[in-house]
Protein backbone atom coordinates (compact mmCIF):
# COMPACT_ATOMS: atom_id res chain seq x y z
CA UNK A 1 0.00 0.00 0.00
CA UNK A 2 1.49 3.97 -0.30
CA UNK A 3 0.76 6.24 2.15
CA UNK A 4 -1.04 8.37 0.89
CA UNK A 5 -3.52 5.21 -0.32
CA UNK A 6 -3.30 4.63 3.71
CA UNK A 7 -4.12 8.10 4.34
CA UNK A 8 -7.68 7.89 1.80
CA UNK A 9 -8.54 4.31 3.52
CA UNK A 10 -8.75 6.15 6.89
CA UNK A 11 -11.55 8.60 5.54
CA UNK A 12 -14.80 6.56 5.99
CA UNK A 13 -15.79 7.05 2.12
CA UNK A 14 -20.02 6.92 3.60
CA UNK A 15 -19.71 9.82 5.48
CA UNK A 16 -17.94 11.41 2.38
CA UNK A 17 -20.62 10.52 -0.11
CA UNK A 18 -23.28 11.17 2.43
CA UNK A 19 -21.99 15.37 2.25
CA UNK A 20 -21.67 15.25 -1.27
CA UNK A 21 -25.09 14.11 -2.28
CA UNK A 22 -26.71 15.90 0.95
CA UNK A 23 -25.37 19.12 1.59
CA UNK A 24 -27.43 22.38 1.36
CA UNK A 25 -26.21 25.55 0.58
CA UNK A 26 -26.41 27.00 3.81
CA UNK A 27 -23.82 24.72 5.01
CA UNK A 28 -21.78 25.54 2.44
CA UNK A 29 -21.74 29.31 2.60
CA UNK A 30 -19.78 29.92 5.63
CA UNK A 31 -16.79 28.05 4.10
CA UNK A 32 -15.95 30.16 1.16
CA UNK A 33 -13.63 32.33 2.47
CA UNK A 34 -12.49 30.18 5.23
CA UNK A 35 -8.34 30.16 5.00
CA UNK A 36 -7.78 26.78 5.26
CA UNK A 37 -10.21 23.76 4.78
CA UNK A 38 -10.47 20.27 6.26
CA UNK A 39 -11.59 17.10 4.41
CA UNK A 40 -15.22 17.79 5.18
CA UNK A 41 -15.09 21.20 3.87
CA UNK A 42 -14.16 20.02 0.48
CA UNK A 43 -16.35 17.38 0.24
CA UNK A 44 -18.93 20.02 1.27
CA UNK A 45 -17.86 22.95 -1.45
CA UNK A 46 -17.81 19.55 -3.89
CA UNK A 47 -21.16 19.13 -3.00
CA UNK A 48 -24.22 19.31 -5.15
CA UNK A 49 -25.49 21.62 -2.35
CA UNK A 50 -23.06 24.22 -3.22
CA UNK A 51 -23.85 24.70 -7.04
CA UNK A 52 -26.07 27.56 -6.04
CA UNK A 53 -22.52 29.72 -4.96
CA UNK A 54 -20.98 28.80 -7.70
CA UNK A 55 -20.74 32.54 -8.24
CA UNK A 56 -19.51 33.13 -4.94
CA UNK A 57 -17.26 30.47 -5.17
CA UNK A 58 -15.77 31.43 -8.50
CA UNK A 59 -15.08 35.12 -6.65
CA UNK A 60 -13.03 34.06 -4.01
CA UNK A 61 -11.05 31.91 -6.30
CA UNK A 62 -10.35 34.84 -8.30
CA UNK A 63 -9.14 36.60 -5.49
CA UNK A 64 -6.87 33.77 -4.11
CA UNK A 65 -5.55 33.53 -7.96
CA UNK A 66 -4.46 37.07 -8.06
CA UNK A 67 -2.97 36.82 -4.00
CA UNK A 68 -0.37 33.99 -5.22
CA UNK A 69 -0.20 34.32 -8.87
CA UNK A 70 -1.26 37.84 -10.02
CA UNK A 71 -1.86 38.30 -13.61
CA UNK A 72 1.07 35.80 -14.81
CA UNK A 73 0.05 32.77 -17.11
CA UNK A 74 2.63 30.44 -18.18
CA UNK A 75 2.93 28.79 -21.58
CA UNK A 76 4.09 25.39 -22.42
CA UNK A 77 4.18 23.25 -25.61
CA UNK A 78 3.84 19.15 -25.28
CA UNK A 79 6.67 17.65 -27.55
CA UNK A 80 5.55 13.95 -28.87
CA UNK A 81 7.94 11.51 -29.27
CA UNK A 82 6.03 8.41 -30.01
CA UNK A 83 2.54 7.18 -30.57
CA UNK A 84 3.35 3.45 -30.11
CA UNK A 85 1.49 2.23 -27.38
CA UNK A 86 1.03 -1.47 -25.86
CA UNK A 87 -1.98 0.04 -23.78
CA UNK A 88 -5.76 -1.16 -24.15
CA UNK A 89 -6.90 2.52 -22.57
CA UNK A 90 -10.16 2.37 -24.56
CA UNK A 91 -10.61 6.65 -24.18
CA UNK A 92 -6.81 6.88 -25.86
CA UNK A 93 -6.18 7.94 -29.39
CA UNK A 94 -3.09 5.90 -29.12
CA UNK A 95 -4.43 2.41 -27.81
CA UNK A 96 -2.87 -0.39 -29.65
CA UNK A 97 -6.13 -1.30 -31.22
CA UNK A 98 -6.38 1.74 -32.78
CA UNK A 99 -5.70 2.00 -36.59
CA UNK A 100 -3.32 5.01 -37.26
CA UNK A 101 0.03 5.38 -38.45
CA UNK A 102 2.52 5.06 -35.81
CA UNK A 103 5.69 6.87 -35.39
CA UNK A 104 8.81 7.27 -32.68
CA UNK A 105 10.98 10.08 -33.31
CA UNK A 106 14.68 9.88 -32.96
CA UNK A 107 17.13 11.99 -30.94
CA UNK A 108 17.82 14.25 -34.25
CA UNK A 109 13.63 14.61 -35.20
CA UNK A 110 13.06 15.24 -31.40
CA UNK A 111 16.00 18.13 -31.65
CA UNK A 112 14.50 19.27 -34.71
CA UNK A 113 10.65 19.22 -33.15
CA UNK A 114 12.47 21.35 -30.49
CA UNK A 115 13.96 23.96 -32.62
CA UNK A 116 10.48 24.94 -34.22
CA UNK A 117 8.89 25.20 -30.91
CA UNK A 118 11.49 27.48 -29.95
CA UNK A 119 11.16 29.49 -32.75
CA UNK A 120 7.67 30.55 -31.81
CA UNK A 121 8.53 31.44 -28.37
CA UNK A 122 7.65 28.76 -26.15
CA UNK A 123 10.45 28.14 -23.68
CA UNK A 124 8.96 25.20 -21.56
CA UNK A 125 8.58 21.82 -23.36
CA UNK A 126 6.64 18.55 -22.16
CA UNK A 127 7.93 15.32 -23.66
CA UNK A 128 5.05 12.54 -24.26
CA UNK A 129 5.52 8.92 -25.03
CA UNK A 130 2.94 6.36 -25.08
CA UNK A 131 2.71 3.28 -22.83
CA UNK A 132 5.38 1.33 -24.84
CA UNK A 133 8.38 -0.06 -24.38
CA UNK A 134 11.64 0.93 -26.14
CA UNK A 135 12.70 4.89 -25.73
CA UNK A 136 13.70 4.23 -21.96
CA UNK A 137 14.78 6.80 -19.68
CA UNK A 138 18.32 6.93 -21.14
CA UNK A 139 17.07 8.21 -24.48
CA UNK A 140 15.22 10.75 -22.59
CA UNK A 141 17.50 11.97 -21.03
CA UNK A 142 19.88 12.33 -24.47
CA UNK A 143 16.29 14.37 -25.78
CA UNK A 144 16.45 16.27 -22.36
CA UNK A 145 20.30 17.67 -22.73
CA UNK A 146 19.70 18.20 -26.81
CA UNK A 147 16.49 20.40 -25.69
CA UNK A 148 17.78 21.91 -22.76
CA UNK A 149 20.59 24.00 -25.28
CA UNK A 150 16.91 25.92 -26.46
CA UNK A 151 14.37 25.35 -23.12
CA UNK A 152 15.22 26.37 -19.54
CA UNK A 153 12.25 24.12 -18.28
CA UNK A 154 11.54 20.44 -20.05
CA UNK A 155 8.91 18.12 -18.13
CA UNK A 156 7.83 14.31 -18.73
CA UNK A 157 4.50 13.06 -19.41
CA UNK A 158 5.59 9.32 -19.51
CA UNK A 159 4.70 6.07 -17.64
CA UNK A 160 5.69 5.82 -14.08
CA UNK A 161 9.02 4.94 -13.05
CA UNK A 162 11.43 4.01 -9.98
CA UNK A 163 12.44 6.85 -8.10
CA UNK A 164 16.07 5.87 -9.42
CA UNK A 165 14.95 6.65 -13.43
CA UNK A 166 13.54 9.91 -12.02
CA UNK A 167 16.53 10.84 -10.38
CA UNK A 168 18.32 10.08 -13.71
CA UNK A 169 16.15 12.39 -15.43
CA UNK A 170 16.14 14.91 -13.18
CA UNK A 171 20.61 14.41 -13.10
CA UNK A 172 19.45 15.41 -17.07
CA UNK A 173 18.29 18.69 -16.76
CA UNK A 174 14.07 17.10 -16.22
CA UNK A 175 12.52 19.58 -14.00
CA UNK A 176 9.01 17.95 -13.96
CA UNK A 177 6.88 14.96 -13.87
CA UNK A 178 2.65 15.16 -15.38
CA UNK A 179 1.20 11.87 -14.51
CA UNK A 180 -2.34 11.62 -14.27
CA UNK A 181 -4.07 8.70 -12.51
CA UNK A 182 -6.39 8.58 -14.83
CA UNK A 183 -9.63 8.27 -12.21
CA UNK A 184 -8.92 7.25 -8.82
CA UNK A 185 -12.03 4.73 -8.89
CA UNK A 186 -9.66 1.51 -8.03
CA UNK A 187 -12.39 -0.80 -9.46
CA UNK A 188 -13.07 1.10 -12.68
CA UNK A 189 -9.50 2.19 -13.10
CA UNK A 190 -8.71 -1.63 -13.20
CA UNK A 191 -11.45 -2.43 -15.39
CA UNK A 192 -10.34 0.35 -18.02
CA UNK A 193 -6.86 -1.13 -18.23
CA UNK A 194 -6.98 -5.01 -17.19
CA UNK A 195 -4.39 -5.88 -19.64
CA UNK A 196 -2.70 -2.71 -20.19
CA UNK A 197 1.22 -1.96 -19.02
CA UNK A 198 -0.62 0.36 -16.64
CA UNK A 199 -2.59 -1.93 -15.14
CA UNK A 200 -0.95 -1.69 -11.77
CA UNK A 201 -2.87 0.96 -9.97
CA UNK A 202 -0.97 1.47 -6.53
CA UNK A 203 2.36 1.59 -8.53
CA UNK A 204 0.60 4.61 -10.60
CA UNK A 205 -0.61 6.11 -7.44
CA UNK A 206 2.73 6.42 -5.80
CA UNK A 207 4.71 7.46 -8.98
CA UNK A 208 4.74 11.27 -8.12
CA UNK A 209 5.69 10.91 -4.85
CA UNK A 210 9.28 8.86 -6.15
CA UNK A 211 9.37 11.82 -8.52
CA UNK A 212 9.56 14.44 -5.62
CA UNK A 213 11.89 12.33 -3.36
CA UNK A 214 14.45 12.07 -7.00
CA UNK A 215 14.41 15.86 -6.81
CA UNK A 216 11.56 16.48 -9.71
CA UNK A 217 11.09 20.86 -9.44
CA UNK A 218 7.40 20.07 -10.51
CA UNK A 219 4.77 17.45 -9.98
CA UNK A 220 1.55 17.73 -12.11
CA UNK A 221 -1.38 15.30 -11.11
CA UNK A 222 -5.03 14.79 -12.10
CA UNK A 223 -7.75 12.79 -13.57
CA UNK A 224 -9.28 12.08 -16.80
CA UNK A 225 -12.54 14.31 -16.30
CA UNK A 226 -15.09 12.48 -17.95
CA UNK A 227 -13.80 8.79 -17.05
CA UNK A 228 -15.99 8.29 -13.39
CA UNK A 229 -18.37 10.63 -11.38
CA UNK A 230 -16.41 14.15 -10.90
CA UNK A 231 -17.08 14.61 -7.16
CA UNK A 232 -15.93 11.79 -6.21
CA UNK A 233 -12.36 12.23 -8.16
CA UNK A 234 -12.06 15.95 -7.35
CA UNK A 235 -11.80 14.96 -3.54
CA UNK A 236 -9.29 12.66 -4.18
CA UNK A 237 -7.57 14.47 -6.64
CA UNK A 238 -7.12 17.66 -3.76
CA UNK A 239 -6.26 15.36 -1.16
CA UNK A 240 -3.95 13.50 -3.08
CA UNK A 241 -2.69 17.55 -3.96
CA UNK A 242 -2.21 18.44 -0.48
CA UNK A 243 -0.57 15.15 0.51
CA UNK A 244 1.87 15.96 -2.05
CA UNK A 245 2.36 19.40 -0.81
CA UNK A 246 2.71 18.35 3.09
CA UNK A 247 5.92 16.05 1.92
CA UNK A 248 7.17 17.19 -0.71
CA UNK A 249 7.54 21.13 -0.12
CA UNK A 250 10.36 21.85 -2.17
CA UNK A 251 8.37 20.80 -5.29
CA UNK A 252 5.57 23.19 -7.11
CA UNK A 253 2.30 21.04 -6.97
CA UNK A 254 0.28 21.60 -10.50
CA UNK A 255 -3.32 20.16 -11.27
CA UNK A 256 -3.57 19.05 -15.20
CA UNK A 257 -7.69 19.40 -15.95
CA UNK A 258 -8.11 17.29 -19.10
CA UNK A 259 -11.31 16.96 -19.93
CA UNK A 260 -12.19 14.42 -22.20
CA UNK A 261 -14.33 15.54 -25.31
CA UNK A 262 -12.54 13.91 -28.88
CA UNK A 263 -12.25 10.54 -28.27
CA UNK A 264 -12.56 6.85 -30.31
CA UNK A 265 -15.29 6.09 -32.46
CA UNK A 266 -16.05 2.78 -30.18
CA UNK A 267 -15.51 4.65 -26.88
CA UNK A 268 -18.78 6.14 -25.08
CA UNK A 269 -17.82 8.69 -22.58
CA UNK A 270 -19.34 7.59 -19.14
CA UNK A 271 -19.39 10.75 -16.91
CA UNK A 272 -19.62 14.15 -19.15
CA UNK A 273 -18.48 16.77 -17.87
CA UNK A 274 -20.67 20.06 -18.29
CA UNK A 275 -18.73 23.21 -18.33
CA UNK A 276 -20.60 24.69 -15.05
CA UNK A 277 -19.35 20.93 -13.52
CA UNK A 278 -15.89 21.60 -14.86
CA UNK A 279 -16.14 25.88 -13.17
CA UNK A 280 -17.39 23.56 -9.96
CA UNK A 281 -13.99 21.32 -10.28
CA UNK A 282 -11.98 24.59 -10.72
CA UNK A 283 -13.24 26.64 -8.43
CA UNK A 284 -12.90 24.29 -5.46
CA UNK A 285 -9.79 23.35 -5.89
CA UNK A 286 -8.32 27.03 -5.74
CA UNK A 287 -10.59 27.35 -2.78
CA UNK A 288 -8.67 24.01 -0.88
CA UNK A 289 -5.24 24.55 -3.08
CA UNK A 290 -4.36 28.06 -2.55
CA UNK A 291 -0.84 27.66 -3.98
CA UNK A 292 -0.80 25.29 -6.84
CA UNK A 293 -0.55 26.11 -10.44
CA UNK A 294 -3.91 24.90 -12.54
CA UNK A 295 -3.07 24.20 -16.05
CA UNK A 296 -5.60 24.08 -18.40
CA UNK A 297 -4.63 22.66 -22.37
CA UNK A 298 -6.16 22.74 -25.87
CA UNK A 299 -8.77 20.25 -25.02
CA UNK A 300 -10.68 23.03 -24.26
CA UNK A 301 -11.64 26.13 -26.58
CA UNK A 302 -10.26 29.35 -26.82
CA UNK A 303 -12.95 31.45 -25.31
CA UNK A 304 -13.65 29.15 -22.64
CA UNK A 305 -10.14 28.27 -21.69
CA UNK A 306 -9.51 32.27 -21.65
CA UNK A 307 -12.25 32.60 -19.17
CA UNK A 308 -10.82 29.95 -17.31
CA UNK A 309 -8.08 32.35 -15.73
CA UNK A 310 -10.62 34.63 -14.50
CA UNK A 311 -11.78 31.81 -11.32
CA UNK A 312 -8.23 29.74 -10.95
CA UNK A 313 -6.32 28.59 -14.06
CA UNK A 314 -2.76 29.39 -14.51
CA UNK A 315 -0.85 27.83 -16.61
CA UNK A 316 -2.08 26.99 -20.70
CA UNK A 317 -0.36 24.86 -23.43
CA UNK A 318 -0.16 26.94 -26.54
CA UNK A 319 0.07 26.39 -30.50
CA UNK A 320 0.09 21.97 -29.38
CA UNK A 321 0.48 19.23 -31.76
CA UNK A 322 -0.58 15.78 -30.38
CA UNK A 323 1.26 13.40 -32.65
CA UNK A 324 5.32 12.39 -33.27
CA UNK A 325 6.57 15.14 -35.87
CA UNK A 326 3.67 17.46 -35.57
CA UNK A 327 5.40 20.84 -35.65
CA UNK A 328 8.23 20.35 -38.42
CA UNK A 329 6.22 18.07 -40.62
CA UNK A 330 4.06 20.53 -43.44
CA UNK A 331 1.00 17.91 -43.31
CA UNK A 332 0.15 15.07 -40.48
CA UNK A 333 2.30 12.23 -40.62
CA UNK A 334 1.42 10.32 -37.91
CA UNK A 335 -1.96 9.49 -35.70
CA UNK A 336 -2.58 12.11 -32.80
CA UNK A 337 -3.71 10.94 -29.47
CA UNK A 338 -6.77 13.34 -29.59
CA UNK A 339 -7.86 16.37 -31.73
CA UNK A 340 -7.13 19.90 -30.12
CA UNK A 341 -10.30 22.31 -29.42
CA UNK A 342 -7.67 25.12 -29.13
CA UNK A 343 -5.64 26.11 -32.11
CA UNK A 344 -4.16 29.19 -31.45
CA UNK A 345 -0.25 29.72 -32.28
CA UNK A 346 1.81 30.64 -29.03
CA UNK A 347 1.67 33.44 -30.72
CA UNK A 348 -1.68 34.56 -30.86
CA UNK A 349 -2.48 32.99 -27.60
CA UNK A 350 0.32 35.66 -26.06
CA UNK A 351 -1.23 38.53 -27.87
CA UNK A 352 -5.36 37.53 -26.62
CA UNK A 353 -4.04 37.12 -23.03
CA UNK A 354 -2.35 40.32 -23.23
CA UNK A 355 -5.50 42.24 -24.61
CA UNK A 356 -7.22 40.39 -21.25
CA UNK A 357 -4.96 41.96 -18.89
CA UNK A 358 -3.04 38.90 -18.62
CA UNK A 359 1.03 38.74 -18.59
CA UNK A 360 1.92 35.37 -20.24
CA UNK A 361 5.33 34.13 -19.39
CA UNK A 362 7.29 31.65 -21.51
CA UNK A 363 9.96 31.46 -19.06
CA UNK A 364 9.11 30.95 -15.40
CA UNK A 365 12.30 29.59 -13.80
CA UNK A 366 15.77 28.91 -14.48
CA UNK A 367 17.81 25.99 -13.36
CA UNK A 368 20.87 28.27 -12.53
CA UNK A 369 18.95 29.32 -9.77
CA UNK A 370 19.48 26.50 -8.13
CA UNK A 371 22.51 25.19 -9.51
Amino acid sequence: MTPFWDMLNRIEQSDVMALLENTSAEKVRPLIGRPRLSEADLALLLSKGATPLLEEMAQQARRITQARFGNAVSLYAPLYVSNKCSGTCPYCGFKKTQKIKRRTLSIDEVEAEGEVLSRSGIQHVLLVTGDCPGKGVEFLCEAARRLKKRFPSVTVEIPPLDEADYRALTECGVDGVTLYQETYDKALYDELHRGSPKDNYMYRLDALSRAGAAGMRKLNLGVLWGLSDWRYDAFRLALHARFLEKNHWRSQILLGMPRLHNVPGDFTIPCKVSDRDFVHIIVTMRLFLHDAGIVVSTREKPGFRDNLLAIGATQFSAGSKTEPGGYSAAERQSGAQFEIDDQRSPKAVEADLARLGYDPVFKDWDRGFIS
